[in-house]
């Protein structure tokens, strides 16, 4: 079965630093492409940004850009989200999804392009 198990949320400051991790298994990790999208209450969830596991070709929302960081290690089929500066507004249950690599293409940002999601971690930002 694939699964991918997202971890690392909590409560940070204003201004301070939490690293994502999404853990894959079940597939053949460097042929898919993994992304991190977020929820905040009462908002759709949005994309954040995405990376391929095989090339590194990454994307990033206008929101994050300068400030969040996405890598991956095939060798532990594992995907980070480094969050710098975070910001109250960043405050959301934060889901990793992992799909094909003609995502590039057909458009990162649209959750049904995705096919496998994991459960969401939890990141509060507090002002």
């Amino acid at each position: 079965d694939v699964q991918l198990q997202a971890s690392g949320g909590g409560l940070v400051q204003a201004g301070g630093s939490l690293r994502l991790s999404c853990a894959g298994s079940g597939f053949t990790f460097d042929d898919f492409v993994t992304g991190w999208f977020r929820q905040a209450p009462g908002k759709e969830r949005e994309g954040v940004s995405y990376i391929s596991n095989s090339e590194g070709t990454t994307r990033y929302a206008d929101s994050v850009k300068g400030r969040f960081t996405i890598s991956s290690d095939n060798a532990k089929n594992t995907v980070y989200l480094q969050m710098n500066s975070l910001k109250p507004e960043d405050t959301a249950v934060y889901y990793c999804a992992s799909g094909a690599a003609d995502i590039f293409i057909n458009g990162g940002w649209f959750t049904s392009h995705w096919d496998y999601w994991g459960q969401g971690t939890l990141v509060t930002v507090s002002s």
